[in-house]
């Protein structure tokens, strides 16, 4: 496997429709770990607790490491990443933002256009 299709690491670019398919995988697994985090608080189940915790950190780093492949498609810096950390719903703007966004069509510094690599 490619290390630039490995939704893993933040290196390389994706495609729009790869991003797409990824956060809403992502987005939606952190919104139900979400809810069941505070269920698991209502009842004081730890386990439960934990567990979703962990769901819920996981959906976040991949979600960031995703829109930065977005960001470098785009050719911009990692570091606009930063502000998808302002809570919602301004986050979610600029992941809205991040899948609307025409990439760059040649070759950047990033990498290949992912339009001719991309699975997805």
């Amino acid at each position: 496997m490619n290390d630039s299709n490995s939704f893993f690491k933040p290196t390389g670019r994706i495609s729009r429709r790869k991003y797409w398919v990824l956060f809403l995988i992502f987005y939606w697994t952190n919104v139900i770990a979400l809810i069941k985090l505070y269920e698991s608080y209502m009842l004081s189940d730890l386990i439960s607790f934990v567990a979703f915790g962990i769901v819920l950190i996981t959906t976040i780093i991949l979600l960031l490491i995703q829109a930065i492949k977005r960001l470098h498609d785009i050719g911009l810096d990692w570091k606009y990443a930063l502000y998808l950390l302002i809570p919602p719903p301004i986050n979610f703007i600029g992941f809205i933002w991040l899948g609307l966004k025409k990439g760059q069509e040649k070759s950047n510094k990033y990498g290949e256009s992912p339009l001719k690599t991309d699975l997805i």
